[in-house]
C-alpha cells in the first residue's frame, strides 16, 4: 500500500509567560492509504495537536507533513484550500463544534454549495446521500444542534466532514463525550465509512479498548514525544514501553475473578515548558536508570515495532 500522510521530526510549540510550551515534539511517523492510525496518550499529551497540526489548523514549528507524497509544510493560500478539501476533522464536543444558529441541513450544504459549487438540485440530492449514510432521518434536516442527543450531533459532524470527499480524516476523541452504546454505533459507523470509500483515517484517544477496536497500528505519546508504535495486536501482546505498559493495565475487565495488576505511576509530572534533555517519563518510571538521562530516540526492537527506552529488551 501506498503512503498517505507522513510526518517528519514534527514540532508544534507555543509560546507561554513562563518559556515555551513543547506541544508536539520531533514526532515522526506514515499512515498507509486505507489504514487508521490510533494516537493515544494522557490528556495534555500533545494528541489534538498533532493531528491539528498535521491538517493545517495550527502552523508547525518545525519538521515536515507530506500528503500522497506532495510536502505541504508550508502551503497557504489557494494552495492550502485545495489540501483542506482532502483533510477534513472530526472534533471531540460535536456541540461545540456545531453553529447553534445554522440547521443541521443548512451545516452539512454549505461546503457542498461553497467548495464543490454544486447546483441547488443536485446539493440537495448530496446531502440526502450524506444524511442516509450517517443515520439521520430526513424529519431532523431543520433541526438545530441542541435539539439532538449527542450521538446524532456527532454524526452531523461526520456528514459535514464527508461532504467535500475527503481522503484523511483526524477524528480528534469522536467518541469520548458520548454514551458507551453510542459509542460503539459511531465506531462501526466510522469503520464502515472507511471500508466504502477507503478513507485515511488518524484517530485520537486516551481510551485503550476504543482504539485496539479501531486502529491498524497505533503510537503512544508521552508529553509531546512518541514513545512507542506497533500494529495494534503487537503493541496489545508485547508493550515494551513501561507507560505503555502502565496504560495499557489501567483497562478495566469484566472478569471478576481475574485480579487486576494496576501499575500505579508516582513521581511528578516532568514540565512540557522548556523540558531538559532526556527521557521526560523517567521522573515517573519505576525502572529508570543514569541512562535514561540522556534523550532517547525511536528505535526499532521487533519488525515494526519501535519504542524509545534504552531497557525495553531487558523488560520484555
Amino acid at each position: 500500500m501506498e503512503t498517505a500522510v507522513e510526518v517528519k521530526h514534527l514540532s508544534k510549540y507555543f509560546d507561554v509567560p513562563a518559556g515555551t510550551l513543547h506541544a508536539v515534539d520531533d514526532v515522526s511517523f506514515s499512515i498507509e492509504e486505507g489504514t487508521t492510525m490510533g494516537i493515544v496518550g494522557e490528556s495534555g499529551c500533545g494528541k489534538s495537536t498533532l493531528g491539528r497540526t498535521i491538517i493545517h489548523l495550527l502552523s508547525p514549528t518545525g519538521g515536515q507533513i507530506f500528503f500522497h507524497g506532495r510536502d505541504i509544510t508550508d502551503v497557504e493560500g489557494k494552495d492550502l484550500k485545495k489540501v483542506r478539501e482532502k483533510m477534513q476533522i472530526i472534533f471531540q464536543d460535536p456541540y461545540s463544534s456545531l453553529n447553534p444558529r445554522m440547521t443541521i441541513s443548512q451545516m452539512v450544504r454549505e461546503p457542498l454549495r461553497v467548495s464543490r459549487h454544486l447546483p441547488k438540485a443536485e446539493a440537495e440530492q448530496e446531502l440526502d446521500r450524506l444524511m442516509k449514510r450517517v443515520g439521520i432521518e430526513k424529519r431532523l434536516y431543520d433541526a438545530y444542534p441542541h435539539e439532538l442527543d449527542g450521538g446524532r450531533r456527532q454524526r452531523v459532524g461526520i456528514a459535514r466532514a464527508l461532504a467535500l470527499n475527503p481522503e484523511f480524516i483526524v477524528c480528534d476523541e469522536p467518541v469520548s463525550a458520548l454514551d458507551v452504546s453510542i459509542q460503539a454505533q459511531i465506531l462501526n459507523l466510522l469503520m464502515d465509512l472507511q471500508d466504502e470509500d477507503g478513507l485515511t483515517m488518524i484517530f485520537v484517544t486516551h481510551d485503550m479498548s476504543v482504539v485496539r477496536h479501531i486502529s491498524d497500528r497505533i503510537g503512544v505519546m508521552y508529553l509531546g514525544q512518541m514513545v512507542e508504535m506497533a500494529e495494534t495486536e503487537e503493541l496489545f501482546e508485547h508493550p515494551l514501553h513501561p507507560y505503555t505498559k502502565a496504560l495499557l493495565s489501567a483497562i478495566p475487565t469484566i472478569n471478576i475473578h481475574q485480579p487486576m495488576q494496576r501499575i500505579a505511576l508516582k513521581g511528578e509530572l516532568t514540565s512540557p515548558i522548556d523540558p531538559k534533555p532526556g527521557c521526560r517519563f523517567a521522573p515517573r518510571c519505576p525502572h529508570a536508570c543514569e541512562k535514561c538521562q540522556a534523550a532517547q530516540q525511536l528505535r526499532q526492537i521487533r519488525e515494526g515495532h519501535l519504542v524509545s527506552c534504552c531497557r525495553a529488551e531487558e523488560l520484555q
